[in-house]
């Protein structure tokens, strides 16, 4: 996500590398790389001319701090105007009504059906909520099975009529059932459609209507770029939606659309799809993105993802075994279960400063544990539990079992061994300070 743009960003602010000041002409150098660098990831022209504006009238006005490069001041002047380009401040979902409603809308295949399901779940787990999923796609019996499957898989009800060809009807139905069954979000998903299709705008505009929303939000497929732009700016002319959605985040994309679709819309961006899974789905964060676009990391996101995933009485009994060194594979599988439960690998090592350029041509793939899993289960419970009967007979025993080398199964157990040094190390403070000490003693 972002990549080619960060790369071309960086090399922008190269042109004041070793520079002194800020002049006139460096600052023109800049913003060309940085228009050239917008424009290469697809957003509009009006939009990067715009935004270098923006940065060159603020870069003119400021004076460099002696402790701060005029590359490091222009950055922060590219960081902010990125900021506030996206949005500035994020914008949750309303929720404010008894029985809150949010109507989907956008075209064929733009994943609305999935991201209806994922903020069934997000709502649910994050927000206390009890949804309630509407299915309101009349064209496509698929759609309604999908719908169902997806409340079947989360343990979410689905409300539909397969017999009833009238959206309106079906979603005023819904909201009287969702009353009754004490659901208090209703989130409708329709038939995905083209803005120049006149019958199929205005029977969502009927719906719209029909229901009074308290969301509307457009649902865009990020890789389909500048195109995303244009027909937002379509259907919100005929819906004046409330926000957006942009899926498939994490796939190739150059990023246009999320950095134009504010300012040509003028409507918020509220969530973004970041994988295939239910948990992909994200709140947007104007800030945060523009940290990621610059290379600086989303530690804030990494950290709230962990924390999701955190549980507090399995850390207790963790570290009472990390003392008594008593760490074992089944405790190392249920750490690494625990980091898949984050996302995708790469995402997240993208959110740690500095990594996602370091790893921009290392390939990570999102089943990157599934060598590692299939190691630990093919040891039996004894073996798990005292990892030092692992002998050569064991070892080649395992590495039989889960298709893989004797090579493969000596190294992930050297690893374990090493995580688990560290681990007690860490949880021996009086062992910590040591090392803490002789630390300066290494370099001599």
């Amino acid at each position: 996500m972002f990549n080619s743009l960060s790369e071309k960003l960086e090399g922008a602010f190269k042109v004041l590398k070793g520079q002194g000041q800020i002049t006139d002409i460096n600052i023109a150098e800049t913003t060309k790389e940085i228009r050239r660098a917008l424009l290469d990831a697809d957003v509009s022209y009006k939009v990067a001319k715009d935004f270098t504006n923006k940065v060159k009238v603020k870069a003119n006005g400021t004076g460099v701090i002696n402790a701060v490069s005029p590359g490091q001041m222009l950055t922060k002047i590219v960081h902010e105007e990125l900021t506030e380009l996206m949005g500035g401040e994020m914008e949750g979902v309303d929720l404010s009504a008894k029985v809150s409603v949010v109507l989907m809308s956008g075209l064929q295949g733009s994943g609305k059906t999935t991201f209806s399901g994922k903020l069934a779940k997000y709502l649910r787990d994050k927000k206390n909520k009890k949804p309630l999923l509407v299915a309101c796609d009349i064209y496509r019996p698929a759609a309604i099975d999908q719908l169902h499957v997806l409340g079947e898989q989360l343990n979410i009800e689905v409300y539909s009529e397969r017999e009833n060809k009238n959206p309106v009807s079906i979603s005023l139905n819904a909201l009287k059932h969702a009353k009754k069954v004490g659901c208090n979000v209703v989130i409708v998903d329709t038939a995905g459609r083209l803005a120049i299709d006149e019958k199929m705008m205005t029977e969502i505009a009927d719906v719209k209507k029909a229901i009074n929303p308290q969301e509307t939000l457009f649902v865009v497929d990020a890789m389909t770029g500048q195109d995303a732009v244009n027909t937002a700016k379509e259907f919100n002319e005929r819906l004046n939606f409330t926000g957006v959605v942009l899926t498939k985040l994490d796939g190739d994309t150059r990023g246009g659309a999320a950095l134009s679709i504010r300012s040509v819309v003028d409507k918020p961006i509220k969530f973004v799809g970041t994988g295939e899974k239910m948990e992909a789905l994200d709140p947007f964060y104007p800030k945060r993105m523009a940290d990621r676009i610059l290379g600086m990391g989303d530690v804030v996101s990494l950290v709230e993802r962990a924390q999701e995933q955190y549980d507090e009485e399995s850390a207790r009994k963790l570290q009472k075994k990390l003392a008594k060194n008593q760490f074992d594979f089944d405790d190392f599988l249920s750490q690494l279960q625990q980091i898949k439960k984050m996302g995708n690998v790469k995402d997240l090592v993208g959110m740690i400063p500095g990594m996602g350029k370091a790893m921009k041509d290392v390939d990570i793939e999102d089943d990157a544990f599934v060598g590692i899993e299939s190691i630990i289960l093919s040891m039996t419970n004894q073996e798990r539990k005292n990892p030092h009967i692992l002998n050569g007979s064991r070892r080649k025993r395992i590495a039989l079992g889960s298709g893989s080398t004797v090579q493969e199964v000596n190294k992930l157990i050297k690893q374990f061994e090493d995580t688990r040094k560290m681990m007690k190390m860490m949880g021996d403070k009086g062992k910590m300070m040591q090392m803490m000490k002789n630390m300066p003693k290494m370099g001599r």
